[in-house]
């Protein structure tokens, strides 16, 4: 990672990180507004509109 030198194996894994660094928050709930920097806190929000699990 170029923001704390941190070493990741998988480049979707530094992604996920980096998103820490900039803030960036990509899954935004439809119903809500929420946003999320994972996906998979994203699908357990998404069970507050729904009643479903993912």
């Amino acid at each position: 990672c170029a923001g704390c030198s941190k070493i990741f194996h998988w480049s979707l894994t530094l992604v996920a990180h980096w998103h820490s660094h900039t803030g960036k928050k990509p899954f935004a709930c439809a119903d809500c507004g929420k946003s999320f920097r994972h996906s998979s806190c994203f699908l357990w929000h998404r069970r507050v509109h729904t009643s479903k699990r993912p």
